[in-house]
C-alpha cells in the first residue's frame, strides 16, 4: 500500500493498545496474499490483497473486536474471492485452486543449483472440502486455530480434532512414501511433531542429494557451464501419478522421469515400476539433470547430444546391457543414424538411449572433451571441429563399433 498518507487510522487491538493499520497492513498481508494467491490466480494475487486492504481501511469504522483483526480482513478476502469467482464463472473461467497447487517444496541447497519437490496435491483431494479448508487455513496461510475457529465458525476444540484426524488421513493416503512421509509431510504441515520429525533421516532426499552432489559441480567444471538458473526436481509417488502428470498417460513402464524447462520430474525411487530400482532412479535423475544442464548450454543441441552426455554421466547401463541391445543392428550395419536418434517417439527407449551413450563415449575417446564441448555449442560444425563430414563421422564411428565386436 501507498505510505504517502499524513495520517493513518488508529484502532484498539486485542491487547488494547494502539496501533496504525500501515502496522496490520505489514503483519497481515503475506498470509492473505498467500490465501489469494492459492485460491486464485497467483499473478493476480498481489493487485486482490491491495484490495482487500483498501476495503479493510475504508471499513474499519465497522470492525467491532468481537474477532481478531485478522479474522475480519480475512473475511474480507474470503468475499473477495467469492467475487472473484463469480466473475470467472460469467468468462466460463476456472479459478486457481490450492488443491491443484500439487508440488510443495522441500529446499536441499547445494551450490544454489537444485530445490526438491513432493506431490501432496492427490492426497489433499482425499479430504473433505472443509478439510482442506482447515489444512489451508493451518499451513498455508499460517493461521493460527483459534483464527481458523472464528473463520469456519467452529469450536476450536472441533477444529484441532479435525486437523488432526486430516493428518492421519494424509500419512496414510502417503503411506507408499515410506520415510518421506516422516519428514516431509511433517514439515510442510505439522503441529506438535516437528521438532521430533526432524531427527527422522528421509532416505530418498538424502540419497538423491548426494547422488547429485557427488556429480553437479563436476559436471558444470567438466562443460565449462554454471547453471543458469535454479532447477526444481519434484518426485512423483508412484509411475501412473507421473505418468498422468507429465501428460503421458499410456507411456511405458521405463519412462520415469522428464524434464520441463526448469523442471526436472521424477517417479519416487520408492515405487520406481517394474522396469527400475531405486538406485537406477538416483542414477536416472542424474541423467536427466545432465541433459536439462546440456539445454542450458545450447537450448538447440541435438537430442541425441542431450541423451547421450546424460548416460554417459550416469553410467545406469551396464556394458553387458549395451553390448546385447546393440550387437545385432551393429553387426548387420543398421546403426541409426544422427537423425534416427532425433527420433522423439517411444521408439527411442528400445535403442536410442545405448547408441546416443555410445557416440559420446566415441567422441570423448577419439577426440577428447573439448572438442565435444565446442559440438555442444556448434552442433553443425563437423568439419571445423572433427575435421569430417556429419556422414563420414558417422562411418567412423560405425567402424569403431564393428571394430570392438571382433
Amino acid at each position: 500500500m501507498s505510505r504517502a498518507h499524513d495520517k493513518l487510522p488508529g484502532y484498539p487491538d486485542n491487547q488494547g493498545t494502539k496501533r496504525t493499520f500501515e502496522d496490520t497492513y505489514d503483519e497481515y498481508r503475506p498470509r492473505i496474499r498467500h490465501y489469494l494467491a492459492l485460491k486464485l490466480n497467483p499473478t493476480a494475487a498481489d493487485d486482490l490483497t491491495q484490495q482487500v486492504f483498501l476495503k479493510a481501511m475504508e471499513n474499519l469504522d465497522k470492525f467491532n473486536g468481537t474477532s481478531s483483526l485478522f479474522t475480519w480482513i480475512f473475511k474480507i478476502a474470503q468475499n473477495t474471492v467469492k467475487n472473484e469467482y463469480r466473475s470467472l464463472a460469467r468468462k466460463n473461467e476456472k479459478p486457481y485452486d490450492f488443491t491443484r497447487f500439487e508440488s510443495q517444496s522441500i529446499s536441499l541447497d547445494f551450490a544454489g543449483y537444485v530445490d526438491i519437490r513432493i506431490d501432496i496435491g492427490a492426497a489433499l483431494k482425499k479430504l473433505s472440502e472443509r478439510d482442506q479448508q482447515i489444512i489451508s487455513l493451518r499451513f498455508f496461510v499460517d493461521c493460527t486455530l483459534q483464527e481458523i475457529s472464528q473463520i469456519v465458525g467452529m469450536r476450536e476444540s472441533a477444529v484441532k480434532n479435525r486437523l488432526y484426524r486430516s493428518l492421519a488421513k494424509l500419512k496414510k493416503e502417503l503411506r507408499e512414501w515410506g520415510d518421506i512421509t516422516i519428514m516431509s509431510i511433517l514439515d510442510l504441515i505439522s503441529i506438535e511433531s516437528k521438532s521430533e520429525a526432524n531427527h527422522h533421516q528421509n532416505k530418498v532426499h538424502q540419497d538423491l542429494f548426494q547422488e547429485l552432489k557427488n556429480n553437479v559441480e563436476q559436471m558444470a567444471a567438466k562443460y565449462n557451464h554454471q547453471p543458469s538458473r535454479k532447477i526444481v526436481i519434484e518426485i512423483y509417488p508412484d509411475l501412473p501419478t507421473f505418468h498422468q502428470a507429465v501428460g503421458e498417460s499410456d507411456a511405458p513402464n521405463w519412462f520415469m522421469g522428464t524434464f520441463d524447462n526448469c523442471t526436472l520430474k521424477i517417479v519416487s525411487p520408492l515405487n520406481p515400476g517394474p522396469e527400475h530400482t531405486y538406485h537406477s532412479i538416483l542414477r536416472s535423475t542424474l541423467h536427466l539433470y545432465a541433459m536439462w544442464l546440456i539445454s542450458d548450454i545450447n537450448p538447440l543441441a541435438p537430442r541425441w547430444i542431450r541423451q547421450g552426455i546424460g548416460g554417459y554421466e550416469a553410467q545406469q547401463m551396464s556394458e553387458d546391457f549395451i553390448r546385447s541391445t546393440t550387437t545385432e543392428a551393429i553387426l548387420s550395419r543398421a546403426i541409426p543414424s544422427f537423425e534416427d536418434l532425433n527420433d522423439d517417439s517411444w521408439d527411442f527407449g528400445k535403442t536410442g538411449f545405448q547408441f546416443s551413450y555410445l557416440i559420446v563415449a566415441f567422441m570423448i575417446e577419439k577426440y577428447g572433451l573439448d572438442s565435444l564441448n565446442q559440438f555442444i555449442r556448434n552442433p553443425d560444425d563437423y568439419y571445423g571441429i572433427f575435421h569430417l563430414s556429419k556422414e563420414d563421422l558417422h562411418e567412423q564411428w560405425t567402424k569403431n563399433l564393428q571394430h570392438q565386436l571382433n
